[in-house]
């Protein structure tokens, strides 16, 4: 059998990033820390090649094989996203796509994040930006793995919960919510069902006929 492709990460960055997470970093650190602390190392956005090296190791823990490919993108796009696939017109944190059809056995899905909002969340946690969107990945991960909190009785909660000790990780997502209730996370409700394409040029892309669409 082959099993080159059992884990296999792409990590692609929207080339309108930089200044979505200038922004963000401003209204973030204004609000949430004092001056000697604002634009430290802990808001910079990780390489590619840390965030792959994190994916595939992610990927081996959740046992979720295939080719994920994540999109670092900005509010604005995960708005339309959001709009698009699941008729909520926000920004969010992270979406999750699960592959089907023709080639899905070797494809496992593809997973969009806000990098602006992961931002805002690692200032209010007190984490780095590498750190929360690292959460946001395994989080998503598990949605392609065919697990959700909302309707699994916990069995999401507490696998997160492990895999977050286990690679290291602050409080993931939904002990969040869980510990504080009236602070929810943008990603506490179900990730669409959906296909996509995320790979042409760093830019959200609209589903091609590569991949099935299911409601």
């Amino acid at each position: 059998m082959d099993r080159s492709w059992s884990y296999c990460a792409m990590i692609l960055i929207d080339t309108d990033l930089n200044l979505a997470l200038t922004s963000a970093s401003d209204t973030a650190t204004l609000s949430a820390a004092p001056a000697a602390q604002r634009f430290p190392r802990t808001q910079r956005l990780p390489s590619a090649r840390t965030l792959a090296r994190f994916l595939t190791q992610a990927q081996s823990a959740v046992r979720l094989k295939g080719e994920v490919t994540v999109l670092l993108t900005t509010d604005a796009a995960l708005r339309k996203l959001n709009r698009q696939f699941r008729h909520k017109d926000k920004a969010t944190d992270v979406l999750s796509f699960p592959a089907a059809g023709i080639g899905a056995e070797k494809i496992a899905g593809d997973l969009a994040i806000s990098a602006p909002t992961a931002l805002k969340q690692a200032v209010e946690q007190g984490h780095s930006l590498s750190a929360e969107i690292k959460i946001l990945i395994l989080h998503g991960l598990l949605h392609l793995a065919g697990l959700d909190h909302e309707s699994d009785n916990g069995k999401m909660a507490r696998r997160e919960m492990l895999l977050r000790g286990k690679l290291g990780l602050p409080k993931g997502l939904i002990e969040r919510a869980e510990v504080n209730p009236a602070v929810k996370s943008p990603t506490n409700a179900p990730c669409p069902i959906l296909s996509r394409s995320l790979r042409k040029g760093g830019k959200p892309q609209i589903p091609t006929s590569k991949r099935s669409l299911r409601p």
